[in-house]
């Protein structure tokens, strides 16, 4: 089994989710009292946030790199990064360590793909479904990338920040992602990415009938079958 490395912490509420799948699938696939092999640096959010609100992309890239190094340095074989919104800086990151980095969007895309996914919903933080270093990565593979209006996105985007982030689910956000994700599907969206890494704790497939494809999930399977291979 190959060491995972991790850098989590942006939310820690969805690193949680990492550590929990990781072992989980980990359990499952190989049995007995199996548990995945991990090196976790976890960040303190608030930095990250405050920078990443004021656009400072380069230094997060260098402040994301030097901490992956410090991960590659503990052990870790491979990388990923905790959060959709930070794969902004992937490339960075990627080039200052000397172990591959598992990248969500491709394992995204890789798994649309096989569910002949060819049109899809995107939910995120502004961030992610505004700027195009995330659709980009899935319309090279051919499928097409929708996003809520302004006034949803920046609902969506309000919500992950100051209730999700802070581990509060409320119950008429939640209403509010599921006519978003209704409207998308109305849209020809075949199904819904749920593009950061704490909209699964809101919402999952007992709230819709939209087809839902949760990024963390999605990225835990890539990165357990990386490391069992």
């Amino acid at each position: 089994m190959k060491t995972i490395g991790i850098l989590g912490g942006m939310s820690w509420e969805s690193t949680v989710t990492y550590y929990q799948g990781l072992n989980r699938a980990v359990k499952q696939r190989l049995g007995g009292l199996h548990s995945a092999k991990l090196v976790l640096l976890s960040v303190d959010f608030a930095e990250i946030e405050r920078l990443q609100h004021q656009g400072e992309w380069q230094q997060l890239g260098e402040l994301l790199a030097a901490n992956a190094r410090q991960v590659e340095a503990a052990g870790a074989e491979g990388l990923l990064i905790a959060t959709n919104t930070m794969h902004k800086v992937a490339e960075p990151v990627a080039a200052g360590i000397g172990i591959p980095l598992l990248h969500l969007a491709d394992a995204t895309a890789e798994h649309l793909l096989a569910q002949g996914i060819r049109r899809v919903g995107l939910l995120g933080t502004r961030f992610t479904m505004e700027q195009a270093f995330y659709r980009e990565r899935i319309e090279a593979r051919g499928i097409e990338v929708v996003v809520p209006d302004v006034a949803e996105r920046e609902l969506v985007h309000r919500v992950i920040y100051d209730e999700l982030c802070n581990g509060q689910i409320v119950d008429s956000s939640r209403q509010g992602y599921l006519q978003i994700i209704d409207n998308l599907a109305k849209q020809g969206a075949q199904g819904v990415i749920l593009g950061c890494t704490e909209i699964g704790l809101l919402v999952d497939a007992q709230h819709t009938a939209v087809p839902l494809f949760d990024t963390t999930a999605i990225h835990i399977e890539q990165a357990v079958n990386w490391a069992l291979a």
